[in-house]
């Protein structure tokens, strides 16, 4: 992954990467509780992965992205248009379960898109951060990661 451009020297992203990998070792699990066809275990996986990625969207869309945007606004519109794509499917879990049947075959796909989606940030969007934030944009990000983390422990 990302580990050529030397953007892991930086907090924010060694801290966004080590969410990706969280998230990478909950969609192996994902994968098991499928091919047994344990729902159950896989709309628990799915709040998993809900309680990882949405501080960790917060801090992409609120703190990363806006100092990307102007370079780059089509590839940050297609990644925040994942975001949601991705929600969506894990907002289905929530609540005791999913009710259509048809949501574990969606849940493998948008864990495919989320994969892939991961890899492009790792391979893409970090480096090009690297490259291109200042020091008050990586501030900003640091910023709206503190007050996630805040906002969020405080609900646990």
């Amino acid at each position: 992954m990302c580990e050529y451009c030397g953007c892991q020297a930086v907090d924010a992203i060694a801290e966004l990467t080590g969410e990706h990998d969280e998230v990478v070792a909950l969609i192996s699990h994902v994968r098991d509780a499928h091919a047994r066809g344990d729902v159950a275990r896989m709309t628990e996986l799915a709040g998993q992965i809900a309680r990882i990625l949405g501080p960790h969207t917060a801090v992409e869309e609120q703190g990363l992205f806006p100092a990307l945007v102007g370079d780059f606004p089509e590839h940050v519109a297609g990644l925040t248009d994942e975001h949601r794509r991705i929600e969506g499917v894990l907002a289905e879990a929530a609540g005791g379960g999913p009710t259509d049947p048809t949501w574990p075959g969606r849940f493998m796909d948008t864990l495919r898109l989320l994969r892939d989606h991961i890899l492009a940030e790792q391979d893409g969007v970090f480096p090009a951060a690297l490259a291109t934030l200042t020091t008050a944009d990586w501030n900003t990000v640091d910023d709206v990661r503190r007050q996630v983390h805040d906002s969020t422990s405080h609900m646990r």
